[in-house]
């Protein structure tokens, strides 16, 4: 694993999807390291001096692929103090600090494996669906919900991917509209145990990878565990 650095970054693009939820790219000064998809940063708005302390940040998924060496792609819903500050203060040509990579949150290609994404945490998902290729033999199941069907920012990614890639099997989830009949795989609801159930070919011999609001990933994991799923078989990847 590679060690973490600290890079100066100028932010590139800015994003607004609406409802605030915005999606940032920013070019490094210098190379940036080798991370794994699944990986995250760490994100300063203030002025970082070597010979001090690091100055408040706060972990985001690295959504954009490793292939990709040039810039950085982060996502983020205003949920708080700091992405508050960030919906305030980011503006294209501002300079901000990151540290990269960390985090094990990486997905095992040993078996089937099934994604719940919440909203931006689709983030923690992104870089390896972008990567999957023939040398991925098992089935991959993506649930992935938000609140209207706008909010679903990384659907040209994944349906692209889909079109390529016949073992990846997506399904989407909106909560607040409700669905065209033409729109095909999107369900009226929230993310599912119960509904994403029967869509998996073998439910026990599968492992489940969970991303999203902390209290979405706990009903969740606790609706799997009550189908007979090991712990150990679920990975959870939390974000406030």
């Amino acid at each position: 694993m590679a060690t973490p650095r600290k890079l100066r970054c100028q932010v590139i693009q800015l994003i607004d999807h609406g409802d605030r939820v915005y999606t940032i790219v920013l070019k490094p000064e210098q190379r940036i390291p080798r991370f794994s998809p699944g990986q995250f940063l760490h994100l300063a708005l203030d002025e970082y001096d070597p010979s001090d302390f690091w100055p408040e940040s706060r972990v985001f998924s690295i959504a954009s692929s490793p292939t990709e060496r040039e810039c950085l792609r982060i996502s983020y819903s205003v949920v708080g103090r700091f992405t508050t500050r960030m919906e305030q203060e980011l503006k294209e040509g501002l300079w901000v600090w990151v540290k990269l990579p960390y985090g094990e949150f990486t997905i095992q290609g040993d078996r089937d494996v099934v994604l719940f994404a919440g909203g931006t945490g689709v983030t923690a998902f992104t870089a390896f669906i972008a990567g999957l290729g023939d040398e991925f033999s098992h089935r991959v199941y993506l649930f992935y919900g938000a609140r209207y069907p706008e909010l679903l920012i990384y659907k040209t990614l994944v349906d692209c991917v889909a079109q390529q890639f016949a073992q990846l099997q997506v399904t989407y989830f909106v909560e607040r509209k409700n669905i065209d009949a033409a729109e095909v795989c999107m369900l009226s609801g929230y993310l599912s145990v119960e509904v994403a159930w029967p869509m998996i070919c073998a439910p026990l011999d599968t492992d489940y990878y969970l991303s999203g609001p902390p209290a979405m990933l706990k009903s969740l994991a606790e609706k799997l565990c009550e189908r007979n799923v090991a712990g150990k078989a679920i990975y959870t990847d939390a974000w406030a």
